[in-house]
């Protein structure tokens, strides 16, 4: 039986080529207030699939999700040491994603909830990530949020749950995408982002100035493309890359990613309009696994007088434990959805704000 103010979710992520499972559990109210806990999180990293094609291949992913989804939902519960019947709600990612990714999870999830007679709670897989601080962290609304991944750079004013106010998006491309591309360029691996943060850690970040796109600019976009056209354009003219070159190319790269990245951070936090008691910036998605980053928007926040969130780096990449927490969240508020629910390929945090441009940008 459910403990009063305690809510127990099985969560399902499939959104691109992570195969996820994790069991959370939501506590409220008492002494303590907001607590989150992880009973567990189950993991498959389709690195190895992906790997030869350098990106992720959306057909072979869905399958690895059919293949592995299943004994990753038996191995989260076992080890929360809970059965169907300890739970209180099913959440899945519905997007947005691969969508052929995202109806494998939502589907497995749609079963189970009619066997088992358990509400489902349909999940924004940005509101996974933008939620996150408040289950490792227990942070309270409002705060101002820097979603940086493969598919997504924006700013946000997260206000509560469902409750999103847009301040600045990529015009074109996403961070954790440039550095897949540099990554590829120099012949660094998959995926990009680790190995450029490695290859960058023996390098010099001021050997080659780059362009630092909407830098200075008003407002707070951001747009990537025209940095991964000066790299490739600077690995040309160098013609066959030793180890140093390759390092210092990385570490130019992240320096300047790391400058476009505070500048447009110290915008939002004017922007955001947030009161003196939540001035707090929290950084979630992949690319917050990031060190340098991480070390140089901290010292932004701090340059700024904001708390600085960054959840651990294991929660920072796709995982089912950040599914789990925004859909017990959502149940919270008596938030569920029906068996008809469908899966999105497209999902914005923010309906009313203006579209973006350009052919890379995803919701």
């Amino acid at each position: 039986m459910t403990r009063e103010g305690v809510l127990t979710v099985l969560g399902i992520e499939t959104s691109c080529d992570e195969t996820a499972a994790a069991v959370v559990r939501r506590h409220a109210g008492g002494a303590d207030g907001l607590r989150g806990e992880i009973l567990s999180n189950a993991v498959f990293s389709q690195i190895r699939e992906h790997a030869p094609y350098g990106g992720v291949v959306p057909e072979i992913a869905a399958r690895a999700h059919v293949e592995h989804l299943d004994g990753l939902i038996a191995r989260a519960l076992a080890d929360a040491h809970l059965d169907f019947d300890d739970l209180d709600a099913i959440a899945a990612t519905a997007g947005p994603g691969l969508v052929g990714g995202v109806i494998v999870g939502l589907m497995t999830a749609k079963g189970i909830a009619l066997a088992r007679g358990l509400p489902l709670v349909a999940v924004n897989h940005l509101e996974g990530h933008a939620l996150t601080a408040r289950l490792t962290d227990g942070t309270p609304f409002p705060y101002l949020l820097l979603l940086v991944s493969g598919g997504h750079s924006q700013l946000l004013v997260v206000e509560g749950v469902g409750r999103y106010r847009r301040l600045g998006t990529t015009i074109d491309d996403a961070v954790g995408e440039a550095f897949d591309k540099v990554a590829k360029l120099m012949g660094l691996g998959f995926p990009g982002g680790p190995a450029v943060e490695r290859t960058a850690a023996d390098g010099d970040p001021a050997r080659f100035p780059l362009p630092r796109p909407l830098y200075g600019k008003p407002g707070c976009d951001f747009s990537f493309s025209g940095l991964k056209t000066a790299v490739r354009q600077l690995v040309e003219a160098q013609g066959e890359l030793d180890d140093q070159l390759r390092a210092d190319i990385a570490a130019s790269f992240q320096a300047t990613v790391a400058d476009v990245l505070a500048d447009r951070v110290r915008h939002a936090m004017e922007m955001a309009g947030l009161p003196e008691g939540a001035r707090r910036l929290v950084v979630a998605g992949g690319v917050a696994s990031n060190r340098t980053l991480r070390a140089r928007l901290e010292s932004v926040a701090a340059e700024k007088g904001f708390d600085f969130i960054v959840p651990p780096a294991r929660l920072c990449t796709d995982n089912g434990a950040m599914i789990a927490w925004a859909g017990a969240e959502r149940l919270a508020l008596g938030l569920t959805d029906g068996l008809d629910v469908s899966p999105l390929a497209r999902w914005p945090l923010d309906p009313t704000a203006q579209a973006a441009r350009g052919a890379g940008v995803k919701a």
